[in-house]
């Protein structure tokens, strides 16, 4: 029962945090394949391995030093933080090199760095409601360690693991060689010091007073990431605006159409009307052309034809175009 329970509410929760990340990523899509696919690295490959690792480092670290609490506090401040953000940015890692089509955004960068994590802490999640929670104080643990996990920290490793996203994209969309090398390297140092620093503070600071101070640290890391966030969707959306008025000047794409794909809103009205009419994967496609189309001009105009973004360009516009004449 108790097992049962650690593992919904240490799943459960991360899944609905993957679907607000999903949702937040308001304009280009990212494929669920991709997305169930770094999910599952960070809660299983990922969540292992560093099992396995920070423990055996930890106890090499007691055997040398011959202090537990030392090797307590190495382990969460510098063991566990270099080990796990490097086993969740394999995944995020992966889809840079492997799908780098898919990779068009700053948006793109965190979204698939923020599942990655999601799936790590799932089960990290379980281990604690279980291990800490339920094994040591029955029910009324499991339901401390939950609030715990899910309300006071649950968003700590999709937040540390967003700096390396948002680190490859950066990189993605340069030119620059220095900038392409530099920028994923300082974004995994970021990542790293971050959770080291809630390691460290969780390991340091005690009573009321210390727990009031880790939480308003750790939640206004999150709101300067959501801010963050919300800029590079309205980024997004100023790349639409821009760029589907030429689809509109050349006949692709309706007026109409053209405010819809500018507002989220709009567009999911689309989509809903769409449904009672039987055509609601075709409008979703629309849309996600319309804001793949934004993009690769985009990159177009500051890469050039990098990687064959013409070509690119003028497959979408044309795909775009045979789907909105069937929207008509």
């Amino acid at each position: 029962m108790g097992l049962g329970l650690s593992l919904f509410f240490g799943f459960l929760p991360m899944f609905l945090f993957a679907w607000l990340i999903y949702w937040l990523d308001r304009y280009e899509k990212e494929p669920l394949l991709l997305l169930g696919g770094v999910f599952t690295w960070g809660a299983i490959f990922a969540a292992g391995a560093a099992f396995v690792a920070n423990t055996l480092l930890g106890y090499g670290v007691m055997v040398i030093t011959g202090s537990e609490n030392t090797a307590t506090l190495t382990t969460g401040s510098i063991i566990a933080p270099l080990v796990e953000e490097s086993l969740k940015g394999l995944a995020v890692l992966a889809v840079f090199l492997v799908f780098h089509y898919e990779f068009d955004s700053i948006m793109d960068g965190i979204v698939y760095a923020a599942v990655t994590a999601l799936g790590f802490a799932a089960t990290e999640n379980v281990y604690y409601i279980y291990e800490y929670g339920y094994s040591q104080n029955g029910f009324l643990g499991l339901a401390w360690m939950v609030f715990v996990r899910v309300i006071l920290v649950g968003w700590q490793h999709p937040f540390y693991t967003a700096f390396l996203g948002i680190g490859l994209a950066v990189a993605r969309l340069s030119l620059g060689w220095p900038v392409r090398l530099l920028a994923p390297l300082a974004a995994f140092a970021l990542a790293v010091a971050t959770h080291s620093i809630h390691n460290t503070l969780a390991s340091i600071l005690h009573g009321l007073g210390g727990f009031v101070t880790g939480t308003l640290f750790d939640w206004s890391g999150w709101l300067l990431m959501l801010l963050f966030i919300f800029w590079a969707v309205q980024r997004e959306q100023k790349w639409l605006a821009i760029h589907l008025r030429e689809e509109v000047a050349l006949g692709m794409i309706t007026p109409a159409q053209y405010l819809m794909a500018c507002s989220t809103w709009k567009r999911s009205r689309a989509r809903w009307g769409a449904l009672l009419h039987g055509q609601f994967h075709t409008t979703s496609r629309f849309y996600q052309l319309c804001s793949e189309l934004a993009q690769k001009k985009q990159q177009l105009l500051e890469l050039g034809d990098e990687d064959g973004n013409l070509r690119r360009v003028q497959q979408l516009r044309q795909d775009l175009a045979q789907l909105s004449q069937r929207l008509r």
